[in-house]
């Protein structure tokens, strides 16, 4: 399972404004791209589904058409999450192609309702949200290779209970400044804490953006703290 997020320099997925800040360039939503279509699903939490309003398909058609031969869907799964239920059936995620899974609460289930009746399945997982279950779920329906690409939340959960197995980090030469804005990560009891530092596979540059492949789950040693003065 990869989490893939683009960030200002400062940590920021976007600004506060009501119209998205572009952080990546066109060569790296083609990366991005490229990534979803080696995918089995793409999972993105509700908040980033209101703010952001995505179709989250493969965009070129050459790599669709890859799938198919391959025997896959032409679209990766949608997978969406929401322990509110507080879902649109207007949003375009719904209307565009695809099979879609949304995983919800017991409450969040409820009130869905029939609302995304022949949309989407809905799935409860209970009283609260359990990301482990959630994969495990996930697992038994084949998917292979999952791809988070949001909210911070999401991704805060995944890394905290360390379910991440690659990250991909494009970071792009923005600041953001803005404290009522969203952040990549939030505070968290991460594994290892402090600590603990990721294995660096791979670092690549598109154009101004630098994207950067950390293993979460593979560390290295702390640096030997007695050679700095």
């Amino acid at each position: 399972m990869l989490l893939s997020a683009a960030v200002s320099v400062d940590g920021y997925l976007d600004d506060a404004s009501q119209d998205r800040l572009l952080l990546s360039n066109p060569e790296d939503f083609d990366r991005v791209d490229a990534v979803r279509a080696e995918c089995d699903a793409i999972l993105v939490g509700a908040r980033t589904l209101r703010r952001d309003n995505p179709r989250l398909q493969v965009a070129d058609g050459a790599r669709r058409g890859s799938r198919i031969a391959a025997g896959k869907p032409e679209h990766p799964l949608k997978v969406t999450l929401s322990a509110s239920g507080e879902l649109d059936p207007a949003l375009r995620i719904w209307q565009s192609g695809g099979d879609k899974l949304v995983y919800t609460t017991d409450a969040g289930a409820a009130r869905l309702g029939s609302a995304l009746s022949g949309l989407a399945e809905v799935v409860s997982l209970g009283t609260e949200i359990d990301f482990g279950a959630l994969l495990d779920d996930l697992g038994h329906r084949g998917i292979q290779r999952l791809m988070v690409e949001g909210g911070g939340h999401i991704h805060t959960a995944f890394l905290s209970q360390d379910l991440a197995d690659e990250l991909l980090l494009a970071i792009a030469p923005i600041l953001v400044g803005d404290s009522d804005a969203p952040r990549f990560l939030n505070p968290a009891g991460y594994p290892g804490g402090s600590r603990r530092r990721m294995t660096l596979a791979a670092l690549t540059q598109i154009g101004d953006i630098a994207v950067l492949r950390y293993l979460p789950k593979t560390t290295q040693a702390q640096p030997d703290r007695s050679r700095y003065p």
